[in-house]
């Protein structure tokens, strides 16, 4: 385990213990949360520089409603 110690506002360290979220395990999650997040930012950031060096056009927002309709029709499809 690490121990970490960090300054905050002190009207925001009283809204975040009201909250519950200076607890070793809120933390904990708010941070694991936080690194998923950046992890899938930078995944559609990397696919999208593939994208650009491929000379694919981009979709237009018609075409991504269509391809997003399409993917949950089809997932429903499988439920049943």
């Amino acid at each position: 385990m690490t121990t970490i110690q960090i300054e905050l506002p002190d009207a925001t360290a009283q809204a975040a213990r009201a909250a519950g979220l200076l607890t070793p395990q809120a933390l904990a999650r708010l941070l694991d949360e936080a690194l998923k997040r950046r992890q899938a930012a930078d995944a559609l950031l990397s696919i999208a520089d593939r994208v650009a060096a491929a000379g694919i056009p981009p979709m237009s927002m018609d075409e991504i409603n269509a391809e997003v309709k399409a993917a949950r029709a089809e997932r429903r499809a499988r439920q049943k």
